[in-house]
């Protein structure tokens, strides 16, 4: 009896290198060449496909996968009838969502989305950008742009609809934002058939605590130390640990060894202060899930 396969659709581009990192930590290897479509992974019961995010919510709705990674953006998009399994908040570049926001060049005398009346804008989601003035009552031009999207205000159009994460690359253009349309995070998504299939839905579930512990350990760091017990009460009213820190009896009953998980961003401050309070033998390592 052949074994079954869990068919996934895998971003390809700017999402690739984000989304196979997390897999990784996640425990599920993928690996491609420049050359190829395919992508091979370190568990046969999954079968990965690279292809561009922009059509994966399709292919997913029409049982080609039975899941994909894309962003919420192109569900919409699309208007693809999928399973909305999980929001994976992970972007391009950072843990950051993305966002479809109305721009204009610094000096154009456009102010609001009503100013667009009659105007022409380029975008690379059209249907999103028509909705959204349908929804603002604008009668405006909307136009495909097959990319450099950012170069085309003012000369070829009045605004444009972009993708941003940090606003950095509009600016650099000399582009202002005027309004937001979307708010973007990845989505994994399910086909409506496979959901309802129970090995699929239960391999696809799997995945989905790894992919989220994966993400949860992001930003996060594990800390070992030693401290003397008649300190240790002193030591532990300053953690931030996620739950309550683990403490194990050392060999020397006068020392304990302290466990705990924290928010890397805290570390440069915190671990100053532990030495300072006792803590010794400081550890700092790196986590690649926080499954709670």
């Amino acid at each position: 009896m052949p074994k079954r396969v869990l068919k996934i659709g895998l971003p390809k581009g700017s999402l690739q290198e984000a989304t196979f990192k997390y897999f990784a930590n996640a425990g599920f290897h993928f690996s491609t060449n420049t050359r190829s479509y395919f992508s091979s992974v370190d568990d046969e019961e999954l079968q990965g496909i690279l292809l561009r995010a922009q059509e994966i919510a399709t292919y997913v709705q029409d049982g080609v996968f039975d899941i994909g990674l894309t962003g919420k953006d192109w569900v919409l998009e699309t208007g693809a009838d999928v399973v909305e399994v999980v929001d994976l908040l992970y972007s391009r570049q950072s843990l950051r969502p993305l966002r479809w926001v109305l721009a204009v060049p610094n000096d154009s005398p456009i102010r609001t989305v009503r100013d667009l009346e009659g105007k022409r804008i380029a975008t690379e989601v059209v249907q999103l950008t028509r909705q959204y003035l349908r929804e603002k009552g604008v009668h405006a031009e909307v136009e495909f742009s097959w990319g450099a999207t950012e170069v085309k205000a003012p000369l070829l159009v009045d605004a444009i609809v972009e993708a941003t994460e940090t606003g950095g690359s509009l600016r650099a253009n000399g582009l202002r934002i005027v309004d937001e349309l979307v708010v973007s995070t990845t989505r994994l998504i399910a086909n409506k058939e496979s959901w309802k299939d129970p090995w699929k839905r239960e391999k696809t579930e799997n995945l989905v605590t790894l992919l989220q512990g994966a993400i949860a350990a992001e930003l996060k760091v594990g800390i070992k130390m030693n401290v003397e017990t008649d300190r240790l009460d002193d030591l532990v009213k300053m953690l931030p640990a996620m739950k309550n820190p683990t403490i194990s009896h050392l060999y020397d009953p006068k020392w304990v060894a302290v466990e705990i998980v924290v928010d890397e961003a805290t570390v440069r401050d915190l671990i100053p202060r532990l030495r300072r309070a006792g803590a010794r033998d400081i550890i700092e390592y790196p986590l690649n899930k926080v499954i709670p």
